[in-house]
């Protein structure tokens, strides 16, 4: 699962969050209707407190942005019944502001609640909230004119829009084909598939930009999206077309074509988003380009097919039921007309699963799911996590679709599930038509610490005694690449650890808090690594974050959030950085790292000018020479540059691009920008 610090969850989560929280706390008698629950000139003070300290993340108007909204007839459902004022305040207090969680007073932790109150339609009094007052006052319903959802009903929302702005460019064949999708664009002129080819090493044979010549690398296009928040998109350039998508900024996510070359749009189209639960931010990695059509997924949980042309909207289906908190973030794989994605949403008591559908019309042609029965206790499993958060690397000749699983549910309370909790924490290959097991390496068993596998598997061959071994690999939230066997699943070796691990690592986290290290981020999260197979080196981005862990039994209710714990970064002087490291798939060894100031999330290019290139949170895009680690040449782009780069060619010409919109789960600064940069003249 590739969540943050436990801080996180209240600006980026889902109203089931609140729930969590409420439901959590003690609760007296009800109050009758006249209850007053705080003075008006304390929800003044409140609304100043939250301007200042709450807004960017749930909006001005409490209607939600990165956070979720704190009004309105969803939202009051959950604070009303026999919940009182104090589980609001004390999660508040405890948790928030999201980067510095406890560090306003009481009373501006009381005034907030206030607020927010007042905001829902809870009258003034001529009493002050008080803590006293807040573990007994019950949040009855007391305003009229909301009703409560109806949470059988369909959501409704308005037909996506598409614009029109440019023809595309002339010549610009982006009928993809399955034979172009195999080949892989040998002459690296296309970036095909999420990974640019099947094997998911994001590396181009390109060499027009080079380590001896990367210095000059200048912008000549700085497209500005509109939709700023945690841009986490990998962009398919096909025959100089450039597809992409945006982060859903107020219900509404943006899927776009660019001209690659000058980063001019050519059309657009904005899906408006029905309910979606989310832990991590309001992301989406990427489409899926082929056979004409371009595929996206949605937080609230669609596969949609659109013409590759124009944008039209051609179909889209319903893949799980968000209510109960599947959403979908990966970019969707593509193989032999079929589409595969994998569920989201492992902070819910869900099972995961990896899923494939007709490209031409829908239809579900297989279903793999993630829990297997015999390893949870009880019925456990029907509720197990699983989830698989990125996009699947494909063996052809195997035919194999491989691919990294997330955390059990509850994420940080292992007692309700004892066993080993196959298949989550693992790298696990399915028959690519059928969607049968074949194998699978479990990392992390039992696992209570939420170190998942959740960066892409990367297919790269490997020497062993004198041998060449095609392999599978995973760089693990726990702190180690896993190279295997992928015929079989074999482990072949696992490499020195590439983050700090404190001895503790696997002591199982208390009510009274284990700090340790890597923390719940990892070791590496859900940023793609890429692999050089001139180098034989992994490039992978890392963090050392120490946590605080605790635990407590977790509630259990439909379609809420359900962790059983809690996770928060060690302030102030905790460790908090970045490893770039590049280790050698061969050894396990590390050749070179370099530390940047803050944990790494994003993604890494490979290409044959031996270079390697990525992105850092403070908004630096930096390049590398492959083989040494010499940093190159860099570039600030005013915001987190937290999405994996590529590299094309257009007319002769080859072109690097990325996204800088920061990212929502470390809290880097947001912007909503496409670079695309050249060689100077």
């Amino acid at each position: 699962m590739p969540v943050p610090a436990w801080v996180e969850w209240f600006r980026r989560g889902s109203i089931a969050l609140v729930a969590v929280a409420i439901a959590a706390a003690s609760t007296a008698a009800a109050h009758a209707a006249s209850t007053r629950y705080f003075t008006a000139s304390q929800a003044t003070r409140g609304q100043i407190v939250y301007a200042a300290h709450c807004a960017t993340c749930h909006g001005a108007n409490l209607s939600g942005q990165a956070g979720p909204a704190l009004a309105g007839a969803d939202f009051q459902a959950y604070l009303t019944g026999s919940k009182t004022a104090y589980g609001l305040y004390d999660f508040i207090a405890k948790q928030m502001p999201a980067d510095n969680p406890g560090s306003l007073s009481s009373s501006d932790y009381l005034a907030v609640t206030a607020f927010i109150l007042s905001q829902n339609g809870f009258p003034a009094g001529n009493a002050p909230l008080n803590v006293g007052r807040a573990r007994i006052d019950t949040l009855a319903v007391v305003h009229s004119g909301v009703p409560a959802p109806n949470t059988n009903e369909i959501v409704r929302v308005a037909p996506p829009a598409t614009a029109q702005f440019e023809p595309l460019p002339a010549g610009a064949d982006v009928n993809v084909t399955d034979d172009m999708m195999l080949a892989g664009s040998p002459d690296g002129a296309n970036w095909l598939l999420d990974g640019r080819t099947y094997d998911n090493q994001r590396y181009s044979p390109l060499t027009q930009i080079n380590a001896g010549n990367v210095a000059s690398l200048t912008p000549v296009a700085l497209l500005q999206t509109g939709m700023t928040a945690s841009f986490e998109t990998t962009p398919v350039v096909v025959n100089g077309v450039m597809y992409l998508t945006t982060p859903v900024v107020n219900s509404k996510m943006m899927i776009s074509a660019l001209n690659a070359a000058t980063g001019e749009r050519l059309w657009e189209t904005t899906d408006n988003l029905g309910l979606f639960q989310i832990c991590c931010g309001p992301v989406n990695r990427g489409v899926a380009v082929g056979y004409g059509k371009v595929y996206v997924v949605t937080l609230d949980d669609h596969l949609i097919a659109l013409d590759a042309t124009n944008g039209n909207v051609l179909w889209s289906k319903a893949i799980a039921d968000p209510r109960l908190g599947y959403s979908e973030t990966m970019a969707p794989q593509i193989y032999k007309n079929e589409i595969i994605v994998g569920s989201a949403g492992g902070e819910w008591a869900i099972r995961g699963f990896v899923e494939a559908f007709d490209a031409n019309i829908g239809a579900q042609k297989w279903r793999w799911d993630s829990t297997d029965p015999k390893s949870f206790a009880g019925d456990s499993w029907k509720e197990g996590g699983g989830m698989a958060w990125t996009t699947p690397a494909i063996d052809p000749k195997l035919g194999l679709v491989i691919f990294s699983t997330g955390n059990p549910n509850p994420d940080l309370y292992g007692t309700s599930r004892v066993g080993d909790n196959l298949y989550t924490d693992s790298i696990v290959a399915l028959d690519a038509d059928t969607g049968t097991l074949k194998w699978y390496y479990q990392e992390v068993k039992h696992d209570v610490w939420d170190y998942d596998a959740v960066s892409p598997v990367v297919l790269f061959d490997v020497s062993e005694n004198g041998k060449t071994v095609p392999a599978a690999g995973e760089a693990g939230k726990v702190g180690w690449v896993f190279i295997l066997d992928r015929a079989t699943g074999a482990l072949i070796r696992k490499s020195d650890p590439y983050v700090m691990m404190s001895p503790n690592m696997f002591t199982t986290p208390t009510k009274a808090g284990v700090d340790m290290l890597p923390g719940a981020n990892g070791g590496s999260e859900w940023s793609p690594p890429a692999y050089s197979p001139q180098t034989h080196l992994l490039y992978i981005l890392a963090m050392n974050q120490l946590m605080r862990f605790t635990t407590q039994p977790p509630t259990q209710s439909a379609g809420q959030i359900r962790l059983g714990s809690a996770f928060t970064n060690v302030e102030p002087n905790g460790v908090q950085n970045g490893p770039f490291v590049a280790l050698n798939v061969d050894t396990g060894k590390i050749a070179w790292q370099y530390m940047a100031p803050q944990p790494l999330i994003g993604g890494a290019l490979a290409t044959a000018g031996n270079l390697v290139f990525t992105g850092e949170g403070n908004g630096w895009f930096d390049a590398f020479n492959a083989t040494t680690g010499q940093q190159l040449w860099r570039f600030n782009l005013g915001a987190g540059v937290n999405a994996p780069p590529i590299t094309y060619e257009v007319g002769g010409t080859q072109y690097v691009a990325v996204a800088a919109g920061g990212n929502f789960q470390l809290g880097y600064p947001y912007g909503d920008t496409v670079a695309i940069f050249k060689l100077a003249k």
